[in-house]
């Protein structure tokens, strides 16, 4: 029986860098023979209860926010990821984090979350849109009611509820992460860093 390292991303669906990271992750863990672990998980709740804050760092100090969005075009391009600055930021990703935990365990995951982060970050559509999220749905060939209902369902609230706990648990302070074999990598950046450990 063979064994495949494991490599966990912890994400958010409104995060920018969490758009590079989880794209890059894709390829990276693909080329390395890794498989992905899927932890999507709110960053709201962390930014109030570790920095006392409603809204996202890039908002509330704008110095930082002029440089991400730059630093953003800059990734995209050297990484070949299409970019449109969303008009709305940050997203509202609570819908679509319960459905990615639905299809955490399934085949169309993958392409659900990276469709995500496409319609927000390259076609700057609203993601908690229900429509939205069953046309991504859609094109994953996914039969949409079924997981919506699903991701309403107070349980995948609690889910999403536990797994955001489990990550500032972790020590998780922002996204994405990755955690390879109990280590902490944080920030897109890191990848390489977290499939390396990953292969030791």
């Amino acid at each position: 029986m063979s064994f495949r390292p494991r490599l966990e991303c912890w994400f958010e669906f409104a995060s920018t860098y969490s758009y590079v990271g989880v794209m890059r992750a894709m390829n990276g863990a693909t080329r390395a023979a890794v498989d992905l672990v899927w932890k999507p998980f709110l960053l709201g709740p962390l930014f109030r209860s570790q920095l006392g804050i409603q809204d996202s760092p890039f908002n509330v100090h704008p110095i930082r926010g002029r440089y991400m969005w730059r630093d953003l075009e800059r990734l995209c391009e050297k990484y070949g990821f299409p970019f449109k600055r969303p008009t709305v930021f940050p997203r509202h990703s609570v819908l679509v984090s319960r459905v990615a935990i639905v299809g955490a365990e399934e085949p169309w995951g993958p392409d659900f979350i990276q469709s995500v982060f496409g319609a927000n970050f390259a076609e700057d559509r609203e993601i908690s849109d229900p429509s939205v999220v069953a046309a991504l749905l859609d094109l994953c060939g996914v039969v949409p009611e079924p997981v919506l209902e699903k991701a309403r369902s107070k349980d995948l609230k609690a889910k999403l509820s536990a797994q955001t706990e489990q990550a500032a648990n972790l020590g998780i302070f922002g996204a994405p992460n990755f955690i390879a074999k109990d280590e902490l990598f944080f920030g897109q950046d890191r990848l390489d860093d977290a499939i390396a450990w990953a292969l030791r």
